[in-house]
């Protein structure tokens, strides 16, 4: 749990106790943005509700905010926090498999839990769904293990690849979050207007 832990402030045995906290915190996030609503989750790819888009781009944006402000405090190295390889081929593959399972089922692996939780039986028909899809590739593993690890490019942040400093690029996602949010809801907005006539 980052600098609580790394500097004793709090006993490691907590892990799984604050681990779990966090998680129940999420849920509760997701369920109060209303993320166990299918049609809430579509939204963002018809253009009449960009509240994915917001919650996203807003978490994204503090975390890489407070990762910048930790370590500029010293309080997290953030040469010490592991990154996952980046593959660009199933990025792409596994992108666009995910994108038509979300607007067809209209929940993602994350908020079909959320919609369980709160009784909904979409949700758990989705979720079934996708551990017989995982069922499924661990099968099918060999015949696609080159899509896989295709396009490697190791481990590389996107400051890194357009060659910025790391506080600079935080800097300009946080103007291009801003300039989202702006566009969102001009189109929400302008969207509704053309519903209602």
């Amino acid at each position: 749990m980052g600098p609580l832990i790394a500097n004793g402030i709090i006993s490691p045995e907590w892990n799984s106790v604050i681990a779990i906290l966090i998680g129940i915190a999420f849920g509760f996030v997701l369920e109060a943005s209303g993320f166990s609503s299918s049609r809430v989750i579509v939204g963002v790819f018809y253009g009449y509700d960009f509240t994915v888009l917001r919650v996203f781009m807003t978490a994204t944006a503090v975390a890489m905010v407070g990762l910048i402000y930790f370590s500029f405090m010293g309080w997290i190295n953030l040469s010490q926090i592991f990154i996952l390889p980046t593959f660009v081929t199933p990025a792409i593959v596994g992108g666009l498999i995910m994108g038509f399972g979300f607007i067809m089922g209209g929940f993602c692996p994350g908020t079909s839990f959320t919609g369980i939780a709160i009784g909904k039986l979409d949700a758990l028909v989705y979720t079934i769904g996708i551990y017989i899809g995982i069922f499924i590739f661990s099968i099918i593993f060999p015949w696609v293990k080159g899509i896989y690890f295709g396009g490697s490019m190791g481990i590389s942040k996107i400051s890194d690849v357009l060659g910025l400093p790391d506080g600079v690029f935080v800097f300009l996602f946080v103007l291009a979050t801003i300039g989202a949010f702006v566009m969102a809801f001009w189109y929400q907005k302008k969207f509704k207007k053309h519903v209602e006539i």
